[in-house]
C-alpha cells in the first residue's frame, strides 16, 4: 500500500482562520482593541514563532489588562478548539484510502494540542495513524520524522508522497529523502531557487486527487 504523509497545520485543517477567531473572540472578550487583531496575528507567524514568544509578547503587552491564564489558553486552546475538516478534505482523503493508499499525519508541535486538533476533526477515525514531533523528539524536515511515520503504519517509506504547506518542513523534508511531494500554495507564491516540489496545489484536496491520479 503506497504511503501518503499529510501536513496537519494550514494543510488538512486551516488552522490560520481558527487561530483567527479564537483571537477575535479574546479580544472582544477582554475588552481590548479589534485593531489588536493584526498584531496578534503578524506576531504568531502562521504558528511558526515558539508559543513562549507569543505568550511573553502578549503578556507585556496586556500586562495589568488579561490574566496570564486566559493568554496561556488563547494559545493552548483556541486554535484546537475551533478547528474543521472540510468536506471536500474528508471525500478526498476517503477517495485516496479506496484507492489502496495508507493515509498518516506528519506534523511538527506539541502532542496534546496537535491530537486535539486530529481527534475534534474526527481525523483520527479517517487517517491510519499521526506522528507528532513533541512526542518523536524530532521535526519536520529532518528525515527522523519521516521514517517514524512509515514505522507508525508498517508502510515503506520509499515511494511515498509528501503534502503540506510549508516549503521548509514539508518540501525541504521530502526532497531530501527523494520523495515526490505537492505543495499547498493556499495562494501564495513558490519562492525556493534550491528545491522544488513535485507539483503545486491550491489545497489540500486537489493535492489528494492529483497524487492519486498520478500514480494510477
Amino acid at each position: 500500500m503506497p504511503l501518503l504523509m499529510l501536513d496537519l497545520d494550514n494543510t488538512l485543517v486551516d488552522r490560520d482562520c481558527a487561530f483567527r477567531d479564537a483571537v477575535s473572540a479574546f479580544l472582544t472578550e477582554h475588552r481590548l482593541p479589534a485593531s489588536d487583531l493584526t498584531w496578534v496575528m503578524a506576531l504568531d507567524a502562521r504558528g511558526y514563532t515558539a508559543r513562549h514568544d507569543v505568550a511573553a509578547a502578549m503578556t507585556d503587552r496586556y500586562r495589568d489588562m488579561v490574566p496570564a491564564k486566559s493568554i496561556r489558553a488563547l494559545l493552548d486552546h483556541g486554535a484546537a478548539d475551533r478547528v474543521v475538516l472540510a468536506d471536500l478534505s474528508r471525500e478526498a482523503l476517503d477517495k485516496a484510502q479506496a484507492d489502496g493508499w495508507t493515509c498518516v499525519i506528519v506534523t511538527n508541535g506539541r502532542t496534546a494540542q496537535q491530537e486535539a486538533k486530529i481527534r475534534r476533526t474526527g481525523l483520527d477515525q479517517i487517517v491510519q495513524g499521526w506522528v507528532i514531533s513533541e512526542a518523536v523528539g524530532r521535526k519536520k524536515p529532518e528525515p527522523e520524522i519521516f521514517h517514524a511515520a512509515a514505522d507508525a503504519v508498517a508502510v515503506p517509506l520509499m515511494g511515498g508522497w509528501v503534502i503540506g504547506d510549508s516549503p521548509h518542513a514539508d518540501i525541504a523534508g521530502a526532497d531530501a529523502l527523494g520523495l515526490r511531494s505537492v505543495w499547498v500554495s493556499n495562494g501564495q507564491q513558490w519562492a525556493q531557487d534550491s528545491y522544488q516540489p513535485t507539483h503545486v496545489a491550491q489545497d489540500v484536496a486537489t493535492a489528494i486527487d492529483y497524487v492519486i491520479t498520478t500514480a494510477r
